[in-house]
């Protein structure tokens, strides 16, 4: 991006009026790692790229997990649930951008070109932005369930399964699978710059990207042939702004209209403003700690087990979120079906966690590290505090944790490969269902993807959620999560921490917005602003 036009930009944040031009601002927490959904599991990178720039074969109807037509306008499901038929909307124009007009609307050669590019690692584009992977593809062991996809026609895209998998059509409905242009990436490379479809992507989405300055701002203009209306905004502005007090005083005065993760303690003023709108969802989330099994002495289980007991949990909840979450105990929310309620917990225990400490030949305790979010996510509104929380606890017990952080895409990418000891991470679910936790987070695949941050593989955990994926009957996917729930907390490769509140302080200026089921996502096709 050409920098007068940042500086622009910014002076333009600083100069002219929010409303000016139907322009609406979201106060945003963090950069995004990237703008090509494939590679990134974060929600903070999803926001910035798949909700503004891409459309998906189907997605999620805003404000719930229901499963509405996208690019797709109709699917069919074969009888034994292997074959998934999908017929492709016609008339769906890509953007159009100062590097690339496209000549041809929307088709199943996207679709292939999509999923290829994830599947096939000989595919020419697979390899195309070195030190990324794909890792919602592989942290679900999407290779493992679909055997090939096909065109039929040009629309017309068949995908055929492995075996019966309940969660497919709601995957299909993730970031992940944004649909990109082929075409785009062959002029790209055919010009000799095939980077710039990771860096500048196109879609087919409501908003096409205009520029971007790292830690500062992203700018979207409306895509003008939007096929399903041009939206009633002109410009989105993401104000990157890291410092939640920051934001909230830009929220206050209307220099943004929307902001993320206000502090807990911030909630009273924000209910008593009354030019603030306070949306809030109860969170599909879950904030956790998660240990490395690969490193020591963490790949012994009685010190995992000695850890989640000397951690005072409710201290953290009372300290931390303030009323806006509940001490988790299980890797899912209890709004989640599957949760299993008798699962009993690791009490807060000094003395049981000295001994199980003792019995793992670490009677006098020992250093550790600590990783700390660098950003308020939906499931933790502050890392750090948390972390000394945690970090005096540990003393009690013997244990020095050092606390650490880093930026937030290095942390990420550093965490993804397995470099911490023990890191504070979380998740939002994205469909509703519960095989996005359990495969996701804690299954063989995930450890490859790097969404499994306690690097931990068991295999009678993984046949577990394998088969309950494999079935259809609710009720029997539910007795086997529970199963794998009892399995995690004897395990216990993470202390989970809490399920948090979502709330999204709104200016009531801004009409027609609504919350997303899908936690960290800001859709705003139909949004528009009123005022001058």
């Amino acid at each position: 991006m050409k920098k007068a036009v940042i500086a622009g930009l910014v002076m333009g944040l600083l100069a002219v009026p929010a409303f000016a031009a139907k322009t609406i601002v979201y106060c945003s927490e963090g950069s995004p790692e990237g703008f090509n959904p494939m590679f990134y599991t974060t929600g903070t990178t999803h926001d910035a790229t798949s909700a503004q720039l891409f459309n998906r074969l189907v997605e999620f109807e805003v404000g719930t997990t229901n499963i509405v037509p996208g690019l797709a306008s109709s699917w069919d499901i074969s009888p034994d649930g292997l074959t998934y038929t999908f017929k492709l909307r016609k008339g769906v124009k890509f953007h159009t951008t100062e590097k690339y007009t496209p000549t041809r609307d929307f088709n199943a050669d996207d679709v292939l070109f999509t999923w290829n590019r994830m599947a096939d690692p000989e595919h020419p584009f697979h390899k195309n932005t070195p030190g990324v992977n794909y890792a919602y593809f592989q942290d679900m062991g999407m290779s493992k369930i679909v055997d090939k996809v096909e065109k039929l026609d040009d629309y017309t895209v068949v995908f055929r399964l492995k075996a019966p998998n309940a969660p497919f059509l709601a995957d299909m409905a993730m970031d992940f699978m944004s649909i990109h242009s082929a075409e785009f990436a062959e002029k790209m490379k055919a010009a000799g710059t095939p980077e710039i479809i990771d860096r500048e992507p196109i879609g087919t989405g409501p908003f096409r990207l205009v520029s971007y300055q790292k830690d500062a701002v992203i700018r979207y203009k409306a895509h003008d042939k939007y096929f399903e209306g041009r939206p009633k905004l002109d410009n989105v502005i993401f104000a990157i702004t890291p410092d939640a007090s920051v934001r909230l005083a830009k929220v206050k005065t209307g220099e943004c209209q929307l902001m993320a993760y206000p502090k807990p303690a911030d909630l009273p003023a924000l209910k008593a403003d009354k030019s603030i709108n306070l949306l809030t969802k109860e969170g599909l989330n879950i904030g956790y700690i998660a240990m490395n099994v690969e490193k020591k002495p963490f790949d012994n289980k009685l010190v995992r087990q000695a850890i989640n007991m000397a951690i005072d949990k409710k201290a953290i909840l009372d300290t931390i979120y303030q009323g806006a979450g509940q001490v988790a105990k299980n890797p899912i929310p209890p709004i989640l079906w599957s949760y299993n309620d008798k699962i009993v917990d690791y009490p807060y225990n000094v003395i049981k966690a000295r001994e199980l400490l003792a019995q793992a030949g670490y009677k006098n305790g020992f250093e550790m590290e600590l990783w700390y979010l660098p950003v308020q996510r939906p499931y933790n509104p502050d890392g750090k505090r948390m972390a000394e929380l945690v970090q005096a606890d540990l003393s009690k017990v013997g244990i020095t944790a050092k606390l650490m952080t880093y930026e937030w895409g290095e942390y990420r990418k550093r965490g993804k490969n397995g470099e911490h000891q023990a890191i504070m991470f979380g998740w939002s679910g994205d469909n509703g269902d519960p095989d996005n936790f359990f495969a996701n987070l804690l299954s063989c695949d995930a450890v490859k993807g790097g969404g499994n941050f306690a690097r931990w593989c068991n295999a009678t955990y993984d046949d577990i959620i394998a088969k309950a994926a494999r079935i259809t009957d609710k009720a029997e996917r539910a007795k086997l999560y529970a199963k794998a729930q009892e399995i995690v907390k004897e395990e216990a490769v993470w202390v989970p921490i809490a399920h948090s509140v979502r709330y999204e302080p709104v200016r009531k200026s801004v009409v027609g917005y609504k919350t997303a089921a899908v936690p960290t996502n800001h859709y705003f096709s139909k949004v528009d602003v009123t005022g001058k």
